[in-house]
């Protein structure tokens, strides 16, 4: 293997040196060797075998719900899915460095695009030839966060385990695409990147926790790799490695030695015009180039010589979107765009099933009714049990009542009666990561004015009693991403009218209930709490807490900052509001959407864009 100090002499001696190696390497140390993974080129498509894309038979077929995306498509005169585009969208994806002949930006960078980051971090494939694993998965979790607004980790073990390929043995971009699509992709807890060549056993319950994909697209022209990568996303992509490629600190990479070590696979965040390049993530760790990322000169080392594949449709898992929703309301994975909205309500004793299709005109339909004896709304969510959604409400003889839908028959089924003999109120209802499938917790007031934790782990069983003067508990519970296990926090509406935060300590073995903050004023319902996307930055960092609660007959949305800790009244909109009923932070690029029942017994749509709160329409009687 070649030595830093070769290296060195063939930059300083190349015409174009226009990047770096470490100026620390020893001249007589081996270059380090890192482990590539596509074993030939068998199966890889060479780019001029493939006809220029119809993009726009391609977005119509998979609309955006992300409106920066469909503003960006509306500057090319691509069709926009619906969403509507103003002008402050359009100026805001305007190409602020320019843009070329086509109307394309001069640079794409998806690490930093319109101020948010859509690239999930740099990971380490080790000694494992499974580059293909990364490459696909980099792409995969990308789409995820541009097309739904949510981090989304995937396991590249999963792929690459559920495959079947020993750790040193490698594989093709198109037949990683090709099993994700019939199999899906799940989340590490599930199954996780491993190098000892274990038998492939993921939890019992991963059919409900894969991200799913309707195909992939192979692109072949450097002209569409770019609007691709403009108004879609990320690309994946296999090059050939060069001794000195390993050696890459920084800079626009271009090959100054002949021996080829084999062939690699990548992603491509982006591309950048006026250095000549695309912007490529690697599966090396950050110790290899720019923090693992790296710049690759166009026509390089192959890099334009065959395909690019993308992905346009995903379909989250419900784990994945476990924190983005509580009460009546959630966003799931059905329908063409993969974003229905779903919802119950309870006007009477019985339950009615509504569901929004997430593409088109957005009207509301009423599916299903079923049970008999709710006093209250249902507080829904969806599981990992084959994704079937699952609700809970307090009965009118004091119980909880658990019911389920099954995604095979779209038939609701009685899941049992359970729980303490005075249950009052909204009760908050999850899964959570405790065993796989996750125990149900619910969370419930007691007519004494205390709050009950029960769970599911087989059967219901009943945990602590705590908390005083609770007047609403409300449908609050989440399983946060704080501490190692993540813990269950909560909020309440107290006899004083105030707010009070609790949180269980699920990393102590007593899992403890400790009493956070107060906050609010004049409250006398319950309210609803998500963890939501704003403050994260990367996928490791904590998301804020959203809160919203209804107070003199309008709405008000609380925020707590994920640093700080400390919770802000941002506005108060709406009117004519009895009480808040369900809360999601969806699809359409992070808004905030919210149901509330009116005081004359209709249920109203309301949601917040970048401009601010905008009343929706009225759905229909509760």
């Amino acid at each position: 293997m070649a030595t830093y100090g070769e290296i060195r002499s063939a930059l300083e001696g190349a015409r174009e040196a226009t990047w770096q190696m470490d100026p620390e390497a020893s001249d007589n140390a081996p270059v380090r060797v890192y482990a590539l993974g596509v074993p030939n080129e068998d199966q890889l498509v060479p780019a001029g075998d493939v006809p220029e894309i119809d993009l726009t038979a391609l977005l119509e077929a998979h609309p955006t719900g992300n409106q920066l995306l469909a503003a960006r498509r509306a500057v090319l005169g691509l069709p926009t899915g619906g969403v509507e585009v103003d002008e402050q969208l359009l100026a805001r994806v305007t190409p602020s460095a320019g843009a070329d002949e086509a109307g394309l930006p001069t640079t794409v960078d998806w690490r930093n695009r319109w101020g948010t980051n859509w690239v999930t971090q740099v990971k380490d494939q080790g000694g494992c030839g499974s580059c293909v694993a990364f490459g696909t998965a980099a792409v995969i979790e990308s789409r995820v966060r541009i097309e739904h607004a949510v981090w989304c980790v995937r396991s590249e073990g999963d792929s690459h385990d559920g495959q079947g390929i020993p750790c040193a043995q490698g594989s093709w971009p198109n037949t990683y695409f090709d099993w994700i699509k019939s199999n899906g992709i799940a989340d590490p807890a599930c199954w996780p990147y491993r190098q000892d060549n274990a038998p492939y056993r993921p939890t019992p319950d991963r059919a409900g926790r894969t991200v799913k994909i309707d195909g992939y697209t192979e692109t072949g022209s450097v002209a569409d790799q770019k609007k691709w990568l403009d108004t879609v996303g990320p690309l994946t992509c296999c090059i050939e490695v060069p001794d000195d490629f390993f050696s890459y600190r920084t800079g626009v990479y271009r090959k100054t030695v002949s021996h080829i070590a084999g062939l690699h696979c990548i992603a491509v965040v982006g591309y950048n015009d006026s250095e000549g390049c695309w912007i490529i993530k690697n599966s090396w760790g950050t110790g290899w180039g720019e923090n693992g990322f790296g710049r690759i000169a166009y026509g390089q080392i192959r890099i334009d010589e065959f395909t690019k594949q993308g992905v346009l449709s995903t379909n989250p898992d419900p784990w994945t979107k476990r924190r983005l929703h509580n009460g009546n309301f959630y966003e799931g994975g059905n329908g063409a765009g993969h974003r229905n909205f779903e919802m119950l309500s309870s006007g009477g004793s019985q339950i009615q099933h509504w569901w929004r299709e997430g593409t088109g005109g957005f009207g509301w339909a009423k599916a299903s009714v079923f049970g008999l004896d709710a006093a209250v709304c249902p507080t829904l969510t969806s599981t990992t049990f084959n994704r079937n959604f699952e609700c809970v409400y307090t009965t009118g003889a004091g119980r909880l009542h658990h019911w389920w839908l099954d995604q095979n028959t779209g038939k609701w089924n009685d899941g049992g009666i359970f729980g303490p003999p005075d249950a009052t109120g909204v009760p908050g209802f999850i899964q959570s990561n405790y065993g796989a499938p996750g125990n149900l917790e619910v969370v419930t007031r007691l007519s004494g004015g205390r709050l009950q934790h029960w769970y599911r782990a087989g059967s219901w069983h009943p945990g602590p009693v705590f908390g005083a003067n609770v007047a609403f508990a409300g449908a609050t519970l989440v399983q946060s991403t704080y501490g190692e296990q993540g813990n269950l926090e909560l909020v309440c509406t107290l006899g004083s009218g105030q707010l009070q935060h609790w949180w269980r300590d699920d990393d102590r073995a007593d899992k403890p209930w400790h009493a956070g903050s107060l906050f609010g004023s004049g409250i006398a319902s319950p309210a609803v709490m998500i963890q939501g996307q704003y403050g994260m930055a990367t996928e490791r960092d904590h998301g804020n807490f959203e809160l919203c609660v209804a107070a003199g007959g309008r709405v008000q949305h609380w925020w707590r900052h994920s640093g700080t800790g400390v919770w802000t009244c941002s506005a108060v909109f709406g009117h004519d509001v009895a009480t808040v009923t369900g809360l999601v932070e969806g699809s359409f690029g992070f808004n905030l959407e919210v149901v509330v029942l009116r005081t004359d017994g209709q249920l109203q749509h309301y949601w917040r864009g970048g401009d601010g709160w905008h009343e929706g329409p009225v759905i229909g009687r509760a």
